[in-house]
């Protein structure tokens, strides 16, 4: 989920966020609650249900994601499966009234892509089916670009048996249209984003009005397709294009849905809910919070301005 204003220190964040010796250095600065606040609902499942339950009641849909990336060691692959399995079995005592309200955001290399595909296909199975039981919908994050292949293969292989596992396709990548239009087939589930990695120019697009451009062409293809689009941006002119493409191409408002940032235009996703829009938050607990933070940072100015008021205004 990209946004509307294009960041210069964009490339400096993004290497920031790969960088251990900062993330050291991070993790012992005494950031403020409300600063972490702000875009990760907390670090323990009971932190990231108190948010769920509010978005719920509030009449916006989630998906949940359990902070992680870049798994080294099977052990750690394990936890983050198990995570997964507490809080499906948390989620499933809800009972939320709105259809698919509960899903989760699943990144392959938390389960050990990096490692052994095996070992992630069989987590991400083993999470699938514990969403199945608990009436709650899985779709697989995406990475930077040199895993999208192999991601996109084990998506693939999860959709045989399980038909409504979503994916996520960036907009950024000059591949996506391709990718749009094979995965916008009956029963599929297409997050589009513009993108939240620095990605090299033969692969990327550069220029946010390039970006732009090609989510709009992405965006049509998917509502023309037979799936179910999921449209994750912040930007007006997006939201703006989703409900056109929509109207034209003969959705209801029940086929399709927006996704935003957990604390992110937090006005604009009550304004859609109120509409009756579908709007679903993503919303991210857990202690490896630093990648993602930084990544948040990088997309827009006005997240660097609020991290730097939040320092000054510490006590």
């Amino acid at each position: 989920m990209s946004a509307v204003v294009a960041n210069p220190l964009r490339p400096a964040l993004l290497a920031a966020a790969r960088s251990a010796r900062l993330e050291a250095t991070v993790n012992r600065f005494p950031l403020t609650r409300k600063l972490v606040d702000r875009f990760v609902a907390g670090e323990s499942e009971s932190d990231a249900m108190a948010a769920v339950r509010s978005l719920l009641n509030s009449g916006r849909k989630v998906s949940v994601d359990h902070l992680g990336e870049d798994t080294t060691d099977a052990a750690t692959a394990k936890a983050t499966v198990d995570a997964y399995l507490s809080l499906l079995q948390s989620c499933s005592t809800l009972r939320p009234e709105q259809h698919h309200a509960i899903e989760v955001s699943v990144k392959l290399s938390a389960l050990g892509q990096g490692i052994d595909r095996s070992l992630a296909l069989e987590g991400a199975r083993t999470i699938c089916s514990a969403a199945a039981r608990s009436g709650a919908w899985v779709t697989v994050d995406a990475e930077n670009h040199t895993t999208t292949d192999a991601t996109l293969s084990i998506v693939r292989e999860l959709r045989q048996e399980f038909p409504d596992v979503g994916t996520v396709l960036q907009a950024y990548l000059m591949r996506t249209e391709n990718d749009c239009r094979e995965f916008a087939g009956p029963h599929s589930r297409i997050r589009l984003c513009k993108g939240a990695y620095d990605e090299p120019s033969t692969v990327a697009y550069r220029r946010p009005g390039d970006v732009a451009e090609s989510y709009v062409r992405c965006l049509r293809i998917l509502m023309n397709g037979d799936g179910y689009p999921m449209v994750a941006s912040h930007d007006p002119e997006m939201i703006d294009a989703a409900a056109r493409f929509a109207q034209s191409s003969g959705r209801t408002k029940e086929n399709y849905e927006y996704q935003m940032l957990f604390g992110i235009r937090e006005a604009e996703q009550l304004r859609l809910t109120g509409e009756g829009k579908n709007l679903r938050v993503y919303v991210p607990y857990g202690n490896q919070w630093y990648g993602y933070f930084m990544r948040r940072l990088a997309e827009r100015p006005a997240n660097v301005m609020f991290f730097f008021r939040s320092l000054l205004a510490r006590k």
